[in-house]
């Protein structure tokens, strides 16, 4: 918040990560966060509350909205994975890229920078980690600020987890270049 952003901007980020790293450590994160907006209010600190989402685009199923962020991000996303576990194509569509990345809080940038953090910083997520930065640079974010991530993660949760970002970005723009 000293940085500028609002409390439901941080909100919105640690509801997204549930979809990432679980409810339980999205639940203790939201725990831990009103925690900080308490000790600032009991030290005199009036932080910015910012604007709620607004309400999911009527009229169009959230399959339908899903797809299109899904598709926006990523391209055309289908495969054996889908093929074998077709709810989860379901579940990946209408609620993370419908309900979720849907929400006007965040833009999809926020919601990228937000995601390959935290998937850099867990181990076995590699892939979704390549697919991320890409989709990271198909909404405008540009190398330099991918390195950026790398560093913060470096100075601030681990080496492995920058030197896991550092790959993730070398990986997708050799995905880009091919």
């Amino acid at each position: 918040m000293d940085a500028g952003l609002t409390e439901n901007e941080i909100k919105e980020v640690l509801v997204q990560m549930y979809a990432y790293a679980g409810f339980p450590r999205s639940l203790n994160g939201l725990g831990a966060f009103l925690g900080v907006v308490d000790a600032r209010k009991a030290r005199g600190i009036a932080d910015t509350v910012g604007p709620e989402a607004s309400p999911l685009p009527t009229g169009k199923p959230l399959r339908e909205l899903g797809t299109e962020i899904q598709t926006q991000l990523f391209g055309p996303v289908h495969g054996r994975l889908f093929d074998f576990a077709p709810v989860a194509d379901a579940f990946l569509k209408d609620h993370l890229f419908g309900d979720i990345f849907g929400r006007d809080v965040l833009t999809h940038q926020d919601r990228e920078l937000a995601t390959v953090a935290a998937l850099a910083a867990m181990h076995g997520t590699e892939g979704q980690l390549v697919a991320h930065c890409g989709a990271a640079l198909a909404v405008g974010m540009t190398e330099a600020q991918l390195r950026g991530v790398a560093a913060a993660l470096t100075s601030f949760v681990s080496a492995t987890a920058g030197e896991t970002m550092t790959k993730g970005t070398h990986d997708a723009f050799a995905r880009r270049a091919s």
